[in-house]
C-alpha cells in the first residue's frame, strides 16, 4: 500500500472526494482516506504522480508519504498544529466579536451605555457592525477560500456551509444597512432604526468564531487519540553505543547496521533489535508487550528496540535495523491501520458524499418556503441560515476513524496489533475461535510432569540414571529429562556403548551393568511391569503424557511421564472466550486419546484430531459453515489457515510467516490476549455505533429544528447563532466519547455478554470435476487450484496433475463456462467439466 498526506480536506464530504476522484485512476485498486490523520492508503499499479493530479484535480493537494516509519519526520506529523492556530485565531475573533455583540445586542436591544454619537445615528451604529464582523470574517477567511473552492470544484464540504451561512448573514446585512441609509437621508429616522432589527452582522460573525471553537475542541481531541501512536515513536532510541575495535563509539541510531556490535548499560534503552552476546540482565519489555515484569535475559536471547536495560550490562550483535525492528513494525503495522477503513464506515462515507448538497438543498427550500408562507425576508433568512450552520457532516465522517484510531492504539500499548480497520470491526463478531495446540494451549516443549520411582529408588536416583541415558538422545523427551536434571541441579554418571534401539528404545553401559530406557511397549519386553505400574502409565496416557521407563541391569527403576504442558493462563483464557458465547475448538496432530485428555484440561468444546500440518485450512473451511471462525497459530504451518480464517491471529513471537498471514498480531504468547482483543473489537464497534448514533440522531433532529418545522406547532424557533454551537459541540462530542475506550480494561471480564448466533443455513453443496490438460507438476496443481477457489461460489478445489482432474466443490451455482475460463487463462486445457 502506498501512503500519501493529504491537505485541505475539512470534513468527511472532503474525504469522500478525494476517495472517488482517486478510485477512478486507472490502475487503482482500492483508496481509502483518513480525515483524522489526513493521509490516504493506495493499494495497485498506479503511478504516484498520476494519483496526486488527481487529488489536485479535485481541489486538494497531496504529496507521498516518508518511507521512515519513526523518523522524526512521522512523528512531527501526528503532532498536534491545528489547535494553536485555531487558538490565535478563536482569540482573535472573539476580541472583535465581543466588541460587536456589545453595540449589536446591548446597546440597540437592552440600552447599554454607548457614545451619543450613536443616539441619532443608526447609519453609523450599522457602518461599525459592518467593518468589526468583516473583520472577523478576514480572521476566518479560511472557511471562506476551502468553502468557495470546494463549491467551485463542485464538491461542497462542511467550510462551504459555514461560508454560506455568514455570507449569507452578511449580504442581507449590508442590504439593510444601504436600505438604512436611503431612509435616513430621506429623514425617515423611524423608518431608520427599523432596520436595525434587520441587522445580522453578529450572527455572521458569530457562526464563525463558534466554528472555530468546535474545530479546536475537535483538533485538540483528535490530537489526543493519535497519543498511543506518538508515545511508541518516542520509544525509539535516538543514539546507539558500538563497538569498534575494542572501543565504545556512540552514534546516531540511522548509522547502526546489521551484525554491528553494541553494548548497553543498565538503565539504557536497547537502541535495535539484537541477539545477546555476553551478560546477564533484566529487562523491560512494556513498551512493545504491556508486561510489567521485566524478562531475564542471557547469552543467546533475543532483545528488542526500545525495551529498558535495567540490571546487568549486555553485549549484544544487531540482527534488525532501522524500518525492520520490531517496535517500527508496531508502528507501521498500527499507521497503516489507521489509513484503512472499515467497513461500518462506509455508511457514513455514502451519506456524507450526498449530505453536504442535500443540506444547501434544504436550506434554499426552506427560505422559499417561509416567504411564500407570508414571512418577512429576514425570517426566512434566518431559517435558511440555521439549517446550513447546524448541520454537520464531521461528525458523521469522524464517528468512525477517530474510535479505529483509539481502540488501535488501546492493542498496541497491551501488544495487541491490528492489521486493518476491517479486522479490528471483524474481531468481536467472531463465534468459532480455532486454537493450534502446540505453542499456542501449549508451550510447545515437553517437561517432565510425574517421576514415579520402583521399590527403593528415590525420584533422584532415577532422575540421575534418566539423564545419564538421555545424556547422548536429541530426541525432544530426552531433552526434557535433561532440563529437569538441571533444574535439580543433579550430576549424572557418564554411560558408554549408547545405542538407538528399534521400537522406541534405548541402551548404555553404566558401572558393567545395561542401563535401558523406552516405552511401555519396549520395555515390557525385557523387564516385568506390575499391574499397578501398568495402571499408573494408562493413566498418565488418559491425561495425554507420555510414560518412558527405565530399567539397570534387568530390574524397573521407575517411570517418568514427559508431556507437553497447557500454558497457565490457558483454561482461563478458553473459559473468558466461552463466556462470550465462542465456541473454542482445538487443533492437533495427535492421537484421539491424548487429543482429548488435554482438550479436557484445556476445557475446550471440540477437538480435531489427527490434523496434519497442511490438513489445518480444510478444518477451518468445514468451519466457516458454522459461522464466523478466527484461527489462532505461531507456525509456519499455521500460515494457511490464518489466511483462509476469517481473522487470523498471530500469537506470540510466531514466525514472520504466520505474522504475515494474520489480520490480528499478539506480540506475547498469552492466549488470554484472545479474548482480550475480542474484548477490544466489541467496545470499540460499540463506541462506533454510539457515534453513529449520536450524529444521525443530531441531524434528524437539528434540522427540522433549525428549517421552522416546529414553529407553527410550538413556536420553537433557532437563532443561526446557536445552531452554529450545536454544530461545533456535535463533532466534540463525537471524538469526546471516542477517547473513552483509552479508560477501557482489556483483561477484564466481568462485563463480557454472550454473542447472539446467528442460524447458518446448512449449505448444500455440490462437486464438478474437470478433465484438464497440461499440468505437469506441483506448481501446476497449485495454480488451477488458487485459480478455481477465487471463484465465487467454489468452497474448495482438489487439484492432481497426476490424473489431470480437478474436483471442485461449490457452495452455490457456478456456470462451467467461468470455471473454463479461469482454468484456460492459467494456460490450462479443460477437456471436460462433469
Amino acid at each position: 500500500m502506498d501512503q500519501f498526506n493529504v491537505t485541505g480536506m475539512s470534513c468527511a464530504a472532503c474525504s469522500t472526494r478525494v476517495e472517488k476522484a482517486v478510485s477512478q485512476v486507472p490502475g487503482v485498486k482500492s483508496c481509502s482516506v483518513s480525515l483524522l490523520t489526513n493521509t490516504m492508503g493506495v493499494e495497485g499499479t498506479a503511478d504516484p504522480q498520476t494519483i496526486i493530479a488527481a487529488v489536485q484535480a479535485a481541489g486538494y493537494g497531496a504529496s507521498v508519504k516518508g518511507a521512515e516509519s519513526t523518523s522524526s519526520m512521522d512523528e512531527e506529523a501526528l503532532a498536534d498544529h491545528e489547535t494553536p492556530v485555531l487558538k490565535r485565531r478563536l482569540i482573535a475573533s472573539l476580541g472583535f466579536l465581543l466588541v460587536l455583540m456589545y453595540f449589536s445586542m446591548g446597546y440597540a436591544m437592552w440600552g447599554w451605555p454607548a457614545p451619543a454619537f450613536f443616539d441619532h445615528n443608526p447609519v453609523a451604529l450599522g457602518l461599525l457592525q459592518l467593518v468589526l464582523s468583516a473583520i472577523v470574517m478576514v480572521i476566518n477567511q479560511k472557511f471562506f477560500i476551502s468553502g468557495f473552492k470546494s463549491l467551485l470544484h463542485k464538491s461542497p464540504n462542511m467550510d462551504t456551509l459555514v461560508a454560506l451561512g455568514s455570507t449569507a448573514s452578511f449580504v442581507y446585512s449590508t442590504y439593510a444597512l444601504f436600505a438604512m441609509t436611503g431612509a435616513q437621508a430621506r429623514g425617515d429616522l423611524a423608518g431608520a432604526m427599523h432596520y436595525v432589527h434587520e441587522f445580522y452582522f453578529e450572527s455572521a460573525a458569530m457562526i464563525l468564531a463558534l466554528i472555530t471553537v468546535g474545530k479546536m475542541l475537535e483538533a485538540r481531541s483528535k490530537g489526543k487519540t493519535t497519543d498511543a501512536l506518538r508515545s511508541l515513536m518516542k520509544l525509539a532510541p535516538q543514539t546507539a553505543t558500538l563497538i569498534r575495535d575494542g572501543k565504545e563509539v556512540t552514534v546516531p541510531i540511522s548509522q547502526v547496521k546489521k551484525g554491528d556490535i553494541f553494548s548497553v548499560r543498565p538503565g539504557e534503552n536497547i537502541p535495535v533489535d539484537g541477539v545477546v552476546l555476553s551478560g546477564e540482565s533484566a529487562v523491560n519489555e512494556s513498551a512493545l508487550t504491556g508486561e510489567s515484569i521485566p524478562v531475564d535475559k542471557a547469552e543467546g536471547d533475543s532483545v528488542s528496540a526500545a525495551t529498558v536495560n535495567q540490571s546487568g550490562f549486555l553485549r549484544c550483535e544487531a540482527t534488525r535495523v532501522g524500518e525492520d525492528t520490531t517496535l517500527s513494525q508496531i508502528v507501521k503495522m498500527v499507521s497503516d491501520a489507521a489509513a484503512t477503513k472499515a467497513p461500518i464506515a462506509k455508511i457514513a462515507d455514502k451519506v456524507s458524499g450526498v449530505f453536504v448538497p442535500a443540506v444547501i438543498a434544504i436550506s434554499i427550500v426552506t427560505t422559499l418556503v417561509w416567504l411564500i408562507a407570508g414571512k418577512e425576508i429576514g425570517f426566512a433568512l434566518a431559517r435558511g441560515i440555521s439549517v446550513l450552520v447546524i448541520s454537520c457532516p464531521c461528525a458523521l465522517g469522524l464517528a468512525t476513524p477517530v474510535a479505529i484510531m483509539v481502540g488501535n492504539g488501546m492493542g498496541a500499548k497491551n501488544g495487541i496489533l491490528f492489521k486493518t480497520a476491517v479486522s479490528l470491526e471483524q474481531t468481536g463478531k467472531v463465534e468459532i475461535v480455532a486454537l493450534d495446540k502446540t505453542g499456542t494451549i501449549t508451550k510447545g516443549e515437553p517437561r517432565v510432569t510425574d517421576i514415579l520411582p520402583s521399590g527403593s529408588i528415590t525420584q533422584d536416583d532415577l532422575l540421575q540414571y534418566a539423564a545419564a541415558l538421555e545424556s547422548h538422545s536429541e530426541h525432544p523427551l530426552a531433552r526434557a529429562i535433561m532440563a529437569c536434571a538441571q533444574e535439580k541441579k543433579l550430576i549424572s554418571a557418564e554411560v558408554t556403548n549408547f545405542k538407538a534401539l528399534p521400537g522406541n528404545g534405548l541402551s548404555a553401559a553404566l558401572d558393567g551393568k545395561t542401563l535401558m530406557g523406552g516405552s511401555q511397549k519396549f520395555i515390557s519386553s525385557i523387564v516385568p511391569l506390575s499391574e499397578d505400574m501398568r495402571n499408573q502409565a494408562n493413566l498418565l496416557s488418559e491425561d495425554g503424557k507420555t510414560p518412558l521407563f527405565f530399567a539397570l541391569g534387568g530390574k524397573l527403576l521407575g517411570m517418568i511421564a514427559v508431556a507437553d504442558v497447557i500454558k497457565a493462563d490457558s483454561p482461563s483464557a478458553i473459559k473468558a472466550l466461552q463466556n462470550m458465547g465462542i465456541r473454542v475448538v482445538m487443533l492437533t496432530g495427535d492421537n484421539e486419546r491424548t487429543a482429548r485428555a488435554i482438550g479436557r484440561q484445556a476445557g475446550v468444546d471440540e477437538v480435531a484430531a489427527g490434523v496434519l500440518p497442511d490438513g489445518k485450512e480444510a478444518v477451518i473451511r468445514s468451519l466457516q459453515r458454522q459461522g464466523k471462525v478466527a484461527m489462532v497459530g505461531d507456525g509456519i504451518n499455521d500460515a494457511p489457515a490464518l489466511t483462509r480464517a476469517d481473522i487470523g491471529i498471530a500469537i506470540g513471537a510466531g514466525t514472520d510467516v504466520a505474522i504475515d498471514a494474520a489480520d490480528v498480531v499478539l506480540i506475547n504468547s498469552r492466549l488470554s490476549d484472545v479474548p482480550a482483543a475480542v474484548r477490544l473489537s466489541r467496545a470499540t464497534l460499540r463506541n462506533i455505533h454510539e457515534n453513529l448514533f449520536w450524529a444521525f440522531f443530531y441531524n434528524t433532529i437539528g434540522i427540522p429544528l433549525a428549517a421552522g418545522v416546529f414553529y407553527p406547532l410550538f413556536g420553537l424557533k433557532l437563532n443561526p447563532m446557536f445552531g452554529a454551537a450545536a454544530m461545533s459541540l456535535s463533532s466534540f462530542c463525537v471524538v469526546t466519547n471516542a477517547l473513552r475506550l483509552n479508560l477501557f480494561k482489556l483483561h477484564d471480564a466481568s462485563k463480557d455478554k454472550k454473542i447472539k448466533h446467528h442460524k447458518h443455513k446448512e449449505v448444500k453443496t455440490m462437486e464438478k470435476t474437470m478433465k484438464i490438460e497440461g499440468m505437469m507438476c506441483g506448481h501446476c496443481e497449485a495454480a488451477v487450484k488458487k485459480a478455481l477457489e477465487a471463484i465465487d461460489g467454489v468452497a474448495g478445489a482438489e487439484v492432481s496433475h497426476v490424473s489431470g482432474t480437478a474436483v471442485v466443490t461449490l457452495n452455490k451455482a457456478v456456470e462451467d463456462s467461468i470455471l473454463r475460463k479461469a482454468v484456460e487463462d492459467k494456460d490450462y486445457k479443460v477437456l471436460s467439466i462433469d
